[in-house]
């Protein structure tokens, strides 16, 4: 079987992948995933979200990847930016939304494209804003070098690399 980082580029490598992005706010925290065995560091915390299928609408892929990987019932608002990746061999446009829970119990989650062995989440909940700061720029989505407070995640629009 195939290790984490050799099913991750063999699954998304070598071609442009959409995903979509949810930015969950509860008071003055943030939702976030752990994935591990992502990036220079091995782990890597990101809001939740992932690959838009074919044939699938946007909000209705960040609605299927917060079921999957948080076990939470969101509500899909704004678009708010975009987000060019390109990390050889992986190269992602992620779009970036407000989500709002409806239903659900948080819970970690999994991602169906990865065998059970290789499971890449490992932590999903929600964040105070200086605990995202405090981690390591190479272990954390880029979108938080641009923002000094939680309010400035949501104040964040436009194109982003």
């Amino acid at each position: 079987m195939d290790a984490p980082n050799e099913e991750v580029s063999r699954l998304y490598g070598n071609r442009l992948r959409l995903r979509v992005c949810g930015l969950c706010r509860d008071g003055d925290r943030l939702l976030m995933v752990r994935h591990r065995n992502i990036g220079p560091a091995n782990t890597f915390w990101s809001p939740p979200g992932g690959g838009v299928e074919f044939g699938e609408k946007a909000p209705d892929a960040l609605i299927r990847e917060f079921a999957e990987e948080t076990g939470l019932t969101v509500s899909v608002g704004d678009l708010l930016f975009v987000n060019e990746v390109i990390a050889k061999p992986l190269h992602a446009v992620e779009l970036f939304f407000v989500a709002q829970v409806r239903t659900g119990l948080l819970r970690l989650g999994i991602d169906p494209e990865m065998g059970l062995m290789n499971q890449l989440i490992d932590d999903v909940r929600f964040m105070q804003f200086d605990e995202i700061k405090a981690l390591p720029a190479d272990e954390v989505h880029a979108l938080f070098r641009h923002c000094n407070s939680l309010d400035d995640v949501f104040e964040l629009h436009g194109y982003m690399h």
